[in-house]
């Protein structure tokens, strides 16, 4: 089962208000955030491999590496395949990263076929290619695929922003996290859009960096 998908803001309004019913706490964090963000995003190859660039740089240095790619059309698998390694180097990609970027061409995913995938499925899939953790498998199935009950509870901001909310003695770990969104079900998707709004509220107010 797919289960719900957000497409527009009114999803994530209706997904708010549910929240908001079942759990004070959010309908409290719904107050000092206003409406909560879409975020949906594309999905396919060029989504995943981005998430790949992301990794361990700055959203700067990110935004600046996915701009040469783009400009040199290396961005598509079969250019990846076909791209020398000094061409990939030079557009700001890590020995590393080209390894990763050639595996994600290698694994000839079905993209389309992932829209009609459970989210588990979708996971397993994005996962088996080196480089791509659950944390990118799961925003991405959240964001690219519009999941509704997708979540990363590996994510560090909402396990913070989970904490001041709760108001925890300590940041609750993966897997304390998981099993807290469980209550959240079927719009753990939004209690995600939730914690992060609020994480940037209460940033704001506690001074935190």
């Amino acid at each position: 089962m797919v289960g719900r998908i957000i497409e527009t803001p009114d999803c994530v309004a209706e997904g708010a208000a549910w929240l908001a019913t079942v759990e004070p706490r959010f309908a409290h964090a719904l107050t000092q955030t206003g409406p909560l963000p879409l975020r949906r995003r594309t999905d396919g190859f060029e989504q995943v491999l981005s998430a790949i660039v992301s990794q361990q740089v700055s959203v700067a240095a990110a935004n600046a590496i996915w701009g040469r790619l783009k400009a040199a059309r290396l961005t598509g698998p079969r250019k990846i395949m076909w791209a020398r390694d000094e061409d990939l180097r030079a557009c700001g990609l890590s020995r590393q990263k080209i390894r990763y970027a050639r595996a994600l061409a290698g694994a000839r995913i079905d993209f389309r076929a992932l829209r009609a995938a459970p989210d588990e499925e979708v996971i397993a899939i994005l996962t088996e290619v080196p480089g791509i953790g659950r944390w990118t498998a799961e925003i991405y199935a959240m964001f690219s695929l519009g999941r509704a009950d997708a979540f990363a509870p590996a994510d560090l901001a909402l396990q913070e922003s989970a904490r001041l909310l709760f108001d925890l003695p300590e940041r609750p770990s993966e897997k304390h996290l998981r099993m807290m969104a469980q209550d959240w079900s079927p719009w753990r998707a939004v209690a995600a859009r939730a914690l992060w709004a609020y994480y940037h509220v209460a940033k704001d107010r506690e001074g935190i960096r």
